[in-house]
């Protein structure tokens, strides 16, 4: 089974960089003003894809972060008072 993950994983990144070879045009972005940026197309996928995944994966992280803390968090402890001696005489 670890080496069909494995075959899977190396498949796609050839299939990836394959893609990413046959496309390596560069794109013009305007941005502001009279300011321009030529990128590389699979460079600019990567990014876009990144700015999408990272705050949804920050997102996902705090979820599972406060929900362990509630978890780990102790629960206050009922201390009962001690049952007093009987005095010897």
């Amino acid at each position: 089974m670890r080496f069909l993950k494995t075959l899977f994983w190396v498949v796609l990144a050839v299939v990836i960089t394959l893609c990413a070879a046959n496309n390596w045009r560069d794109v013009t972005i305007d941005l502001w003003g009279n300011l321009r940026a030529d990128v590389k197309l699979p460079v600019l996928l990567a990014v876009v894809f990144l700015f999408g995944m990272v705050p949804t994966w920050l997102a996902y992280r705090a979820k599972l972060w406060r929900a362990e803390n509630r978890n780990v968090q102790p629960r206050p402890t009922v201390v009962e008072p001690a049952a007093e001696a009987d005095p010897v005489l």
